[in-house]
């Protein structure tokens, strides 16, 4: 009898300590949140998006925006003509020889430098119909403002007999890739072939068109 009363005392005391265990367990937890398969709270990274620009013209990416400078000194400034920055007069003229005389002026305001020598001058969208220069006349370049013109001669015919197309316009450029070429209106309508054009010039008695 006294031994089964040891042995269940026995059993009562292993069991206490048992439930001891557990409560200590569980009321402390573990240290490393790791052990519990529970991850740690997640604390945001700062953003590494770029910030917008601000009103002083930064781009948010450390380089601000540069711009062009409004009125300063121009001194020494040269703007090239344009086809759009001159006004063209085609006249005939029956001296020395025939041939056609093209006058050049800036428009109102402006002041620019005519620094192709030879302009483009074309009759029509054929390849024919391009005037070949001849290398007469020429300053480089010649300074247009106000009432100061520059001259160019043409030449439309210099071919015998009867060959050629008819034109009533002329087409002319102050270089060949201006994207704004003018259309001339010519006094007559020639007839035209295997035209030449002379250089630009102040004078007019360097632009008569000779076959060289």
């Amino acid at each position: 009898m006294r031994s089964r009363l040891a042995t269940r005392s026995a059993r009562l005391v292993l069991a206490a300590a048992i439930v001891t265990a557990l409560a200590a367990t569980t009321a402390c937890g573990p240290e490393d949140p790791s052990e519990t398969g529970t991850a740690a709270p997640f604390e945001s990274a700062p953003s590494s998006t770029p910030t917008k620009g601000t009103e002083s013209g930064d781009s948010g990416d450390g380089k601000g925006k540069t711009e062009a400078p409004s009125g300063g000194d121009k001194s020494g400034y040269g703007q090239s003509c344009g086809t759009n920055d001159l006004d063209f007069t085609v006249t005939w003229e029956a001296q020395p020889i025939s041939h056609y005389l093209v006058t050049a002026k800036a428009k109102s305001g402006i002041t620019c430098y005519l620094d192709v020598n030879t302009p483009s001058v074309s009759f029509g969208s054929g390849a024919d119909g391009v005037a070949s220069p001849v290398g007469q006349g020429g300053e480089d370049p010649i300074k247009l403002s106000g009432a100061s013109v520059a001259y160019s001669g043409i030449n439309v015919k210099t071919t015998e007999g009867e060959g050629g197309k008819q034109f009533e316009h002329v087409i002319i450029a102050t270089a060949e890739d201006d994207p704004n070429p003018a259309e001339v209106e010519l006094p007559d309508s020639p007839t035209v072939d295997k035209p030449i054009v002379t250089n630009w010039s102040t004078k007019r008695d360097e632009v008569v068109p000779r076959i060289v």
